[in-house]
């Protein structure tokens, strides 16, 4: 199954890390800022439930997708949907279902809008994080789980 992570932020880089530590074919999809930041620093991921630190992880920006995927995981903020939605299209394909973690429930509709109600799964994650100053994702307490 390949997992299209849209971001790595403290959803896409928590769930995309623990994702790929199990070793599950992972791939990025970030903006070039992330994308050369963690092109020199890797995924770091600091966690009570273990860290993480993924050297190289798979990555790419919106314009080299090649092909879809079986999962795309959106993990941005509300008010980015719109050009996240650009930037992950392509890699949507007939079987390909689609996860938001954003919060709230209206994204369901736009996504639902966009790619078709079938591929949209409805889900929530509980999880304390945050990206700090040098694009570490620091998870905060126990609980980390998708749902």
């Amino acid at each position: 199954m390949r997992f299209l992570i849209v971001g790595a932020g403290a959803l896409g880089g928590y769930f995309g890390g623990r994702l790929l530590a199990q070793r599950r074919d992972v791939t990025f999809l970030l903006r070039p800022r992330r994308a050369a930041q963690i092109e020199r620093t890797g995924l770091v991921v600091q966690s009570v439930m273990g860290d993480l630190h993924l050297a190289a992880p798979p990555h790419l920006l919106s314009q080299d997708i090649d092909g879809h995927y079986d999962v795309v995981i959106v993990g941005c903020k509300a008010y980015d949907l719109a050009e996240t939605m650009d930037s992950f299209a392509p890699a949507v394909g007939p079987n390909t279902v689609i996860l938001p973690m954003l919060n709230g429930m209206r994204h369901l509709d736009q996504l639902s809008a966009r790619f078709g109600r079938d591929k949209v799964l409805g889900g929530y994650c509980m999880i304390s994080a945050t990206l700090d100053d040098e694009g570490a994702v620091r998870h905060m307490g126990e609980m980390h789980g998708l749902y």
